[in-house]
């Protein structure tokens, strides 16, 4: 960094680095962080207040939606022509501090960097069916690859031999959310926020939100259906708070790669919380870590499809 000059942000660049960490990804679309941005500095807060008990009880997807915040962070500092250098966690008095970003060396940002930026201000949850032809595996393969990372990695499901575990797992969370009269009310609460909630009769895997009248499919139809997705388990090698910020980092250049390839994608969290689940899935599926978050992705129905009106939240989120 010899012979370089500390940048000072001016107010348009505060405005980028700003509107970026607003259109994360986040837990009920909460946006449970905040945002300092002084001279060449970015530092991230979690924000502990914001709670949503019964769906996020131990706070891991507000770590999640943090590392996502962090990635469109990240993108944005290249954006503006910089190598960010990232401290996480970087501890002393301050316990809410995710993390610091720097503008490091002058660089221009890469042609993938600016596709994945550029995708930040698209990206939006679609919790309806895909259209039929899947994925290629080669962008299957782009995918996986954003997504790995310091402690992380994203392990696709095979549709003929995993989708029916995936299935049954999916089937018995529902089961249990849509009787769980504490979590039912926190996501009435959650919906009402908003004028267009997603639809009451959307079904899983097409949307992970449950509720009380939510119509739940049989698991061979669930098993058809995820057999007819691409599906990735975004995966950390531990399970502390550390992972869980670089599991949503991850999870969401994974999510950001796919819409710079012109697919549409939503995430699943909510299953995961349920011990039972999360333990079964790492024991049937014999996956290498911690799953932390299920994106699908898969092209829209029709051109321009945009999914539900809730840009900036994920399924269960």
């Amino acid at each position: 960094m010899t012979g370089r000059t500390s940048p000072l942000w001016s107010a348009v660049e505060t405005g980028v680095l700003a509107s970026a960490a607003a259109r994360a990804p986040s837990v009920h679309n909460s946006q449970p962080w905040s945002v300092e941005i002084c001279d060449h500095v970015v530092h991230l807060y979690e924000r502990f207040e914001v709670a949503v008990p019964h769906h996020d009880p131990t706070g891991r997807d507000r770590a999640l939606s943090c590392g996502a915040a962090l990635t469109n962070l990240e993108l944005a500092v290249r954006a503006l022509g910089w190598l960010p250098e990232v401290e996480l966690l970087p501890g002393g008095d301050r316990p809410d501090l995710v993390a610091t970003l720097r503008a490091g060396a002058r660089r221009r940002s890469s042609a993938t960097d600016a596709a994945r930026y550029s995708a930040i201000f698209r990206r939006s949850s679609h919790r309806l069916p895909f259209a039929l032809h899947r994925v290629p595996r080669h962008v299957l393969r782009a995918l996986t690859a954003a997504a790995t990372g310091a402690g992380t990695e994203a392990r696709l499901v095979h549709p003929r031999t995993e989708a029916a575990t995936l299935a049954g797992a999916l089937a018995h969370a529902g089961l249990v959310l849509r009787a769980d009269r504490a979590y039912q009310r926190e996501l009435t609460a959650w919906s009402s926020a908003f004028p267009d909630p997603p639809a009451a009769d959307t079904t899983l895997p097409w949307s992970g939100l449950v509720r009380a009248d939510t119509h739940l499919p049989d698991t061979v139809t669930l098993t058809e259906r995820l057999a007819a997705e691409s599906l990735l388990i975004v995966l950390s090698a531990d399970d502390t708070r550390r992972d869980h910020v670089r599991a949503g980092a991850a999870l969401e250049r994974a999510w950001l790669a796919a819409v710079a390839a012109g697919l549409v994608g939503s995430v699943l969290t909510q299953p995961l919380h349920l011990r039972e689940v999360r333990a079964g899935l790492i024991e049937r599926l014999e996956l290498p870590g911690f799953p932390q978050a299920i994106l699908r992705v898969g092209h829209p129905v029709t051109a321009g499809s945009r999914g539900d009106r809730v840009p900036a939240a994920w399924e269960g989120t």
